[in-house]
């Protein structure tokens, strides 16, 4: 089975997590406010998802909508009260007003997480050069994943970029794993797993009723036995 392709899916919340976990997924990732497209969740509600499930879970650090780090010592403050609950897999990303990767941010925050893992975000599909934050990143601790759509609007565009930085797979820079989400759909599956792609990332396709509704175990089940099959 340690073969088999990763599905994380973002939880809102413990019923989240618990349908998350029945349905097959393999990891969470919990945020909050997905009307600004993923925040930092409170400690409580991270605390309430840890009791509930056993698959490991990776926090949102994020406080504003957008791509800027804006003020980092709250996010370092919010680290760590979530690494206080037992968190200890984080998701962050920030670009600086050029569009590249803003290592100050991410350096002084990965300091507080502290060998922590931790995932780069789609503020990779909105770089103004991929290979060059990748690059910049390859040397910053814990970082062994990157979220990414290919293209600022989504996987139906990104598909040949995801497809090249796969073939670069172990070159430096592109170490770490590509999970693909934004607009995924089970009929992009066959192409990237030909690709060797084998982590995915949803949101709304695990929720039929959309983002006011919970996520849903037999649309986690559909995406499980699809990469399973």
């Amino acid at each position: 089975m340690s073969n088999r392709a990763l599905l994380e899916v973002i939880a809102l919340d413990a019923e989240d997590a618990v349908a998350a976990q029945e349905g097959g997924a393999d990891r969470l990732e919990v945020v909050t406010d997905m009307a600004a497209d993923g925040l930092t969740p409170s400690p409580k509600t991270v605390a309430e998802i840890r009791s509930a499930v056993d698959i490991p879970m990776r926090v949102m650090l994020r406080a504003a909508d957008g791509f800027a780090a804006g003020d980092i010592d709250v996010l370092v403050e919010k680290a760590r009260e979530i690494r206080a609950e037992g968190a200890h897999e984080f998701v962050l990303g920030f670009l600086d007003r050029d569009g590249h990767a803003d290592l100050v941010a991410v350096e002084r925050l990965v300091a507080e997480l502290d060998g922590c893992r931790w995932t780069f975000h789609r503020a990779i599909d909105r770089a103004v050069d991929r290979d060059a934050l990748r690059t910049h990143l390859a040397d910053v601790p814990g970082l062994d994943t990157y979220l990414t759509a290919g293209a600022a609007t989504g996987v139906d565009d990104g598909i040949p970029t995801l497809l090249a930085e796969a073939a670069r797979a172990g070159l430096p820079g592109y170490e770490p794993r590509i999970m693909v989400g934004g607009g995924l759909r089970l009929d992009h599956l066959p192409r990237l797993l030909a690709a060797g792609i084998d982590a995915f990332h949803i949101g709304g396709a695990a929720r039929p009723d959309g983002w006011s509704g919970p996520v849903d175990v037999a649309a986690v089940r559909e995406w499980r036995a699809t990469l399973d099959a």
